[in-house]
């Protein structure tokens, strides 16, 4: 099937294509069983996503990318709803959930949902309900998905909230979403300390997620 998952540099499209629908597109959904298959027997050193029916395979995170998401992960743990947690809380955070929207199969770094929209943890492998909130760390190989196809699938699902971390310029670009666009709220950089929208109740030290 797909080719060359070993993939190096830019996330690409693997050469995997759901088999013609008989009838309306619209009429089941989730992904296409045979695309999904074969995300299934990916290698782990791989991410896989699918839109539009076809899959998209990236490296997996370079260290920089993945202390940057894991040390902001830290800094929003107030708003997380863990039991003797104390701060602001009202929110269920994850890390890297396979998110299954329509037919759409995406992996944001991390995601949050407010808990009255989910009240319990699903005990699934793909979460079928839209987040309020995502947020995409950049690096080269994927910084073309995220911008332009994973954005698209999120303003289609409603999700409200979207931040964009790029640890090589160090900046956060914070989004919201109106009437199906995004709205760019701010880009905040290096060592500011903002409060930015769905987290405004606590200031975040940006300066703390580039530290090395």
């Amino acid at each position: 099937m797909n080719e060359d998952v070993q993939v190096q540099g830019e996330a690409r499209l693997a050469r995997v294509h759901a088999e013609p629908h008989s009838g309306d597109m619209g009429d089941k959904p989730g992904p296409p069983e045979d695309v999904y298959a074969e995300l299934e027997r990916l290698p782990e050193n791989v991410v896989g996503e699918i839109i539009d029916g076809e899959l998209y395979v990236s490296p997996r995170p370079r260290i920089v990318h993945g202390r940057a998401a894991f040390r902001l992960s830290k800094r929003l743990m107030p708003f997380d709803d863990e039991p003797g947690q104390e701060g602001p809380g009202g929110w269920v955070l994850l890390a890297e959930p396979e998110l299954h929207l329509w037919r759409d199969v995406l992996v944001p770094d991390i995601a949050g949902w407010r808990r009255e929209r989910m009240p319990e943890l699903p005990d699934v492998v793909g979460v079928e309900l839209a987040p309020d909130w995502v947020c995409e760390v950049l690096s080269p190989s994927t910084e073309k998905l995220d911008r332009a196809r994973k954005m698209a699938v999120y303003a289609r699902e409603g999700v409200k909230h979207l931040w964009l971390v790029d640890p090589r310029i160090q900046t956060l670009e914070v989004y919201r979403q109106e009437n199906g666009r995004w709205l760019l709220l701010g880009t905040h950089s290096a060592n500011d300390k903002v409060q930015a929208e769905p987290f405004e109740a606590l200031p975040i030290d940006l300066s703390g997620l580039w530290a090395r």
